[in-house]
């Protein structure tokens, strides 16, 4: 079996200032004053890290994309980061071009520190907004205000960050469709060159989980979350965004390059606690505790796991793709899975077809923008049962 050869790595930064009521990440509290500068459990992670890094196999094949995701990397120093990013380069090499994207908080960096990421190479910025009624964020436990959301946006405008990215929460408690529809106006107002839109979703373990039951008030109707998300591709579209993802909007030529990798199912290097990678066919999550990933560090880092299975894959193949409003090659999905599966795919799908929820366009197996993207879920399960037949 051949594999595509990883030039995407993706660095997981877990350290936050507290933690939100809905997160499920694996992230470490460090209070209002620690960050990189000063922190000696952040020291002791990058230091970590970058052991990871030079102990990673190699391909010869430069990186194309880096994604520091979180928690909060906007707590490094722009030294913690400048050294991560020297050990990736001097492990894999980092070609021209390269999209080098951080997630960043609003309220956790200044000009200095932005400067200083741009300087390292940062050229894509996720700011985490998730909403803009002071209101909301206090009820989804964000340590930024609103004041701080408008003066990360006239930082990254100042250092002019070239790609630069949204990330707003629908369905949250107490969200109104209106709240929704003025969220999302501010958005387009600010014109960004990327949104993203995730719908809440309550995970046991959290804040949320503790307190909130899926269905029940105050979470927003399931027929409201519909709305909002109708009213959000709408919106988004109407402003000249394409809907390129089920939950991502871009200006014409500023899709998520690294994000691209995961929805199409290549693979790409992870690093760091909770972090997952796909290399050489192995899928592998690394421990979401700090103890337990040093002492996986120091046991020799090693990825134990099995290649995986050509039905898993071909199920992962599916579940990723359909995410994409570009879908599934169908000449791709039959030279990598043969004819029969394929012809498989399509009687499964049967059905959607005829609901207009499917669609063949050429040479694409794709769903349809909003009601496919709406009803994935329903989707994808039927197709799981189908195919395990």
């Amino acid at each position: 079996m051949s594999f595509s050869v990883p030039t995407a790595a993706y660095v997981h930064i877990p350290f936050c200032r507290r933690r939100c009521f809905y997160c499920d990440f694996p992230v470490f509290v460090v209070g209002d004053r620690s960050r990189g500068e000063t922190s000696h459990t952040i020291s002791q992670y990058v230091e970590a890290v970058c052991q990871e890094i030079n102990s990673a196999p190699t391909f010869n094949q430069p990186l194309k994309t880096i994604f520091f995701g979180g928690g909060t990397p906007s707590l490094l120093s722009t030294e913690q980061l400048q050294q991560i990013v020297t050990t990736l380069e001097k492990r894999f090499g980092i070609a021209s071009g390269v999209e080098i994207s951080m997630e960043m908080d609003p309220g956790t960096f200044d000009l200095a520190h932005i400067t200083g990421y741009k300087n390292a190479g940062v050229n894509r910025v996720s700011l985490g907004v998730q909403t803009f009624p002071a209101e909301l964020l206090k009820i989804a436990g964000r340590s930024h205000s609103v004041e701080d959301i408008f003066a990360a946006i006239d930082l990254i405008h100042q250092v002019e960050i070239p790609e630069f990215s949204i990330d707003l929460i629908s369905g949250l408690p107490h969200q109104s469709l209106d709240q929704w529809e003025n969220s999302l106006t501010k958005a387009v107002e600010i014109a960004p060159t990327h949104i993203s839109i995730y719908d809440l979703t309550i995970e046991p373990g959290t804040a949320f989980g503790r307190y909130y039951q899926p269905g029940d008030q105050p979470l927003p109707t399931d027929e409201t979350t519909v709305k909002m998300y109708q009213l959000g591709q709408k919106i988004l579209t109407d402003a000249g965004y394409e809907h390129y993802e089920i939950s991502n909007y871009a200006k014409s030529g500023y899709q998520c390059q690294h994000n691209l990798v995961y929805w199409q199912n290549l693979s790409y290097y992870g690093f760091g606690m909770g972090a997952a990678s796909y290399v050489q066919g192995k899928r592998f999550t690394r421990p979401r505790k700090t103890k337990e990933y040093y002492q996986w560090l120091e046991n020799g880092a090693i990825i134990d796991c099995d290649i995986t299975p050509i039905e898993e894959e071909l199920l992962e193949t599916l579940m990723l793709g359909l995410r994409l409003a570009s879908g599934l090659n169908l000449k791709t999905l039959t030279q990598k899975f043969g004819t029969e599966k394929v012809e498989k795919i399509k009687q499964c799908l049967h059905p959607y077809f005829d609901q207009g929820w499917v669609q063949i366009m050429g040479e694409k197996l794709r769903l349809t923008d909003p009601d496919g993207f709406l009803f994935s879920n329903v989707v994808l399960a039927d197709l799981f049962d189908k195919m395990g037949e």
